[in-house]
């Protein structure tokens, strides 16, 4: 296994729990909150999906499919590619309302893009810097690594409050 398969494994592994999280959810429940200013399962979704289609897209050298493929326009949403639900108010929260099967197609679409720039991917790219404000500097892989962990831990929580709901039921 070399780490393009390494990489493409761990993103294929947060589309899968973004399935099994959504799957039969109605607008209801994918709008739960826990308390007031908790995250819904439609938030942390939509975020963890936005943070990967902002970071792999500046990575790649090309534009956000929120805003060249109509994302924004079709959940809703403005089409603002600096908006990735960072530092959002509870009300920013609570207006994140995508349905479930749009929800999944957007992050269907990022997988996909996500994995064509994957396939180009090589060791040279893997050590290019890209963020020279951290010490050490942040290369590709390092900001893959990081979409990976900080996806997994949304979908993660997703998946907690998916089974919040299914026990009040």
């Amino acid at each position: 296994m070399d780490t393009n398969d390494v990489l493409v494994d761990a993103y294929g592994r947060i589309r899968q729990i973004v399935h099994d999280v959504t799957d039969g959810l109605d607008a209801e429940a994918l709008a739960f909150r826990p308390d007031p200013d908790a995250n819904s399962i439609g938030w942390l979704i939509w975020h963890l999906t936005r943070v990967q289609d902002d970071h792999v897209s500046e990575i790649a050298g090309r534009e956000q499919a929120w805003v060249a493929e109509g994302w924004a326009k079709r959940l809703g949403m403005e089409p603002d590619a600096s908006n990735t639900g960072f530092s959002h108010t509870s009300d920013e929260v609570a207006a994140v309302q995508p349905g479930a099967e749009d929800l999944r197609a957007y992050h269907d679409a990022v997988h996909g893009r996500t994995l064509t720039y994957l396939e180009t991917i090589d060791a040279e790219e893997l050590e290019r810097i890209i963020d020279y404000g951290w010490d050490p500097p942040v290369s590709v892989g390092v900001r893959l690594v990081s979409v990976i962990g900080d996806d997994l831990q949304h979908a993660g929580q997703a998946a907690y409050v998916r089974g919040l709901i299914e026990r009040r039921a």
